[in-house]
């Protein structure tokens, strides 16, 4: 499976549940997240997609502490089958 199609599946899913997945774009600054999720509620976070077994690149790393450490939730999404999972952790259900 690709980064690509793995991202698919992610919007997928956030729009089945009634969210929006926007592909995030910060122009001038490296290492942002891929997505930003929104779901109902007012439940946010930001997804960073790699392809099975890709991991994040330092500057990614980075990026995802400043977010976390504003109170974001950030995921980092490289398994087909973590998709739900992850939109469960921003939805706020503990599965």
């Amino acid at each position: 499976m690709t980064e690509k199609e793995l991202e698919l599946m992610l919007v997928k899913e956030v729009k089945r549940r009634g969210g929006r997945a926007y592909k995030f774009i910060s122009p001038g600054i490296n290492g942002v997240p891929d997505r930003l999720v929104l779901l109902p509620y007012g439940r946010a976070g930001f997804v960073e997609v790699k392809a099975p077994g890709k991991k994040m690149r330092p500057n990614q790393i980075k990026r995802k502490k400043e977010l976390e450490s504003l109170g974001f939730l950030v995921y980092c999404l490289d398994d087909p089958e973590e998709t739900g999972g992850v939109v469960d952790g921003i939805a706020g259900n503990k599965v």
